[in-house]
């Protein structure tokens, strides 16, 4: 009777996906490998800064389009046909197209936005529209302190 490996089981499982993401990614289709850029969405008071890993990708092959709800981005990392010149055994880069939707929590001025492209890395600064930016209420605590004679109690001044 052979005892069970735990192990030896998961590291045949891993060996196994291995395989299956080497195949995806050697595939000849390029178009097969579709692939999606990391994006960061960040909440800086009177705006958002969102932020999208396109390494690689020329800015004229990006394509952003901004509603007041949300952000599309697309684009496409071009194939370059210079692997089998230089002899590239391996490769896990991604190439085709792309498309990005990301819905935003709050809606923007979307004829404000700012945009830069860094190293591979585009960023653009979503200014809130002026409704969803914090509203800051100051509580005047002088007025509660004869609350249980005061029928105002509790009443906020807005600032």
């Amino acid at each position: 009777m052979r005892s069970w490996q735990p192990f030896a089981e998961i590291e045949t499982l891993r060996q196994q996906l291995d395989k299956v993401f080497d195949q995806r990614a050697t595939a000849r289709d390029h178009s097969e490998a579709a692939w999606m850029p990391a994006l960061e969405l960040v909440d800086a008071g009177d705006n958002f800064v969102l932020k999208a890993q396109l390494p690689g990708i020329d800015p004229k092959d990006i394509d952003v389009q901004v509603t007041r709800e949300a952000i599309s981005i697309s684009g496409e990392r071009r194939y370059e046909n210079t692997h089998e010149k230089s002899g590239c055994v391996r490769s896990e880069f991604r190439y085709g197209k792309f498309h990005r939707v990301l819905p935003l929590p709050a809606h923007i001025q979307n004829d404000s936005v700012q945009a830069e492209y860094k190293d591979g890395i585009l960023t653009l600064t979503l200014p809130k529209v002026t409704e969803a930016r914090n509203k800051v209420v100051k509580i005047n605590l002088a007025e509660i302190a004869g609350a249980s004679t005061n029928p105002a109690w509790g009443q906020a001044n807005h600032q």
